[in-house]
């Protein structure tokens, strides 16, 4: 008796329960801690950027919420030992990485010497200094609120930090120096194949993804090559990644300037792109987007560009994340798809529509399924070139190389965790195939190796949106209106893909019944 919007609100609240339901076979399999956006620098980052102070109630919260962290820390500690004890760990290079993210943090002012302030230090003394600059409260009141955010720094937030810092080197040697994939730990075929089927959505075996990707990456070779020959080049494929990977011209200065001239010209990018928007897009986002380097203390050499969403009131804009401490990992011909990827028309818009949607229950505004989620940023890399986009053959091989990426997470993801593949034999194949910097590619292999399954999600979300364009393009001839057809897309917020799916088939009905 439900119409079809709410039929799609019961399937996917029974979809996330089920999924979640499912989830608890498997909690003793989790790494708890990790260098990719780990939890031990996402709560200070969540304090620096999310938590905003404009009264002294919310500088007093803001200290609370400082306890918090260090209670919280302490809770996931005891779970990462619970989880070693039965074996599950993640690999050394996690561990290094956690221990160099928590000392950062509590290196400085007040915890140490240094004539530095630590992060969330500087971070509490720059908000209560806004409030005496504001004239919300007195310099006296907020020496007196910043003598309690140091007491609770130094009597909460240290001390879980130094346990956590204590504990991973005292437990270091027992960590494999050479990663395995999950599949090789205890319950570990069983929990990657449940991670699959959690990020893409699907019932795909490894097999069969691993599959999808070697026919995926041999397609796209193709069409780097025609590119390579498109611009001249008379060397072959990996002779044309070299080139690509060196020539001086493909980068930014690795300097202030450069990271300058990066954020601007994404800026630039950005900007074009979102005069078009109207033309293929009937719903639009309210809430701004901002371009942003990664804070200091988390931010890594050669590690992926990233969106973190803003309010569903637009008070708080979304941010496109880039990590720019060496400019060497950033080259020029790829940074307009990555923008079209994290910015508009993907994640930006996708998330900030689903945010601001009235006509939905508020669990599917906020609902994550990482293969439509990033299946429509990839998808939204191409879209752009059909937009209009890229400003030359270069910046389209950029595009093709952002592509093979994530055909090759397709090879990688399964080789690692369901085939045996060494973290080495996962880098060679990365690099036989992309342009990509070593650096980076190490950094990207890593990632897998500590979040199962998720890489797969990017490209079988991808070929699904394309797949449904595709039939209802077909269904509905003339009558096609890809404005109508993205908004069916994304007027929804994020679901499973057999939930899209019978969505665009509702929407081609609905089209054809309107004559």
């Amino acid at each position: 008796k439900l119409d079809a919007e709410t039929k799609a609100s019961y399937d996917i609240w029974v979809y996330e329960y089920e999924r979640n339901l499912a989830d608890q076979k498997f909690v003793d399999n989790r790494y708890i801690f990790t260098q990719m956006q780990g939890v031990q620098v996402f709560l200070a980052n969540f304090m620096i950027n999310f938590h905003k102070v404009e009264d002294e109630a919310q500088m007093l919260a803001y200290n609370k919420r400082i306890g918090g962290v260090g209670r919280a820390i302490g809770q996931l500690l005891e779970q990462a030992q619970a989880n070693a004890d039965k074996g599950v760990r993640p690999p050394r290079f996690a561990y290094t990485k956690v221990i160099e993210e928590a000392s950062n943090l509590v290196t400085g002012a007040p915890f140490t010497a240094d004539a530095k302030d630590a992060p969330l230090w500087a971070d509490a003394k720059r908000k209560a200094g806004s409030l005496v600059e504001k004239q919300a409260i007195t310099q006296a009141r907020a020496d007196e609120i910043l003598a309690q955010t140091k007491a609770t720094l130094l009597s909460d937030f240290n001390p879980a930090y130094q346990a956590l810092i204590t504990w991973f080197k005292a437990d270091f040697n027992n960590t494999d120096e050479i990663a395995r994939g999950v599949g090789q730990l205890p319950n570990g075929a069983a929990y990657y194949n449940h991670k699959l089927q959690e990020n893409t959505t699907t019932q795909l075996s490894a097999d069969e993804i691993h599959q999808l990707g070697l026919s995926e990456v041999a397609r796209i070779r193709g069409e780097m090559e025609a590119i390579k020959r498109k611009v001249g080049f008379k060397g072959n494929l990996q002779e044309f990644f070299k080139f690509i990977k060196t020539d001086e011209q493909f980068f930014y200065p690795n300097d202030d300037s450069g990271r300058t001239g990066y954020i601007e010209d994404t800026e630039a990018y950005l900007g074009v792109i979102n005069q078009t928007l109207p033309q293929y897009f009937g719903i639009l986002p309210k809430a701004d987007l901002v371009v942003k380097r990664v804070e200091a203390f988390r931010e890594q050499p050669g590690a992926a560009q990233h969106y973190y969403p803003g309010t569903p009131d637009g008070s708080r804009p979304g941010i496109y994340y880039a990590h720019l401490s060496d400019m060497g990992a950033m080259p020029k011909n790829e940074m307009e798809g990555v923008a079209y990827h994290e910015g508009n028309p993907g994640h930006h818009m996708q998330i900030s529509i689903a945010q601001e949607l009235t006509s939905v229950p508020q669990f599917r505004t906020q609902a994550g399924f990482t293969a439509y989620s990033e299946g429509w940023g990839l998808y939204a890399e191409l879209l752009a070139l059909e937009m209009g986009a890229y400003q030359d053959d270069y910046s389209n091989f950029g595009r093709l190389v952002n592509e093979m990426w994530r055909a090759v997470r397709l090879v990688v993801d399964t080789g690692l965790h369901a085939k045996g593949w060494t973290e080495m034999q996962a880098v060679a194949y990365f690099m036989d195939n992309t342009p990509i910097a070593e650096d980076a590619i190490r950094s990207e292999v890593q990632r897998y190796l500590v979040i199962p399954g998720q890489a797969t999600a990017y490209k079988i979300g991808m070929l699904k949106i394309l797949e449904l364009r595709k039939t209802a393009k077909q269904a509905l001839g003339d009558k096609f209106d890809i404005r109508g057809f993205h908004d069916t897309i994304l007027g929804g917020g994020a679901m499973p893909l057999g939930i899209l799916e019978r969505r665009v088939n509702t929407w081609v009905e609905t089209v054809k019944a309107q004559g």
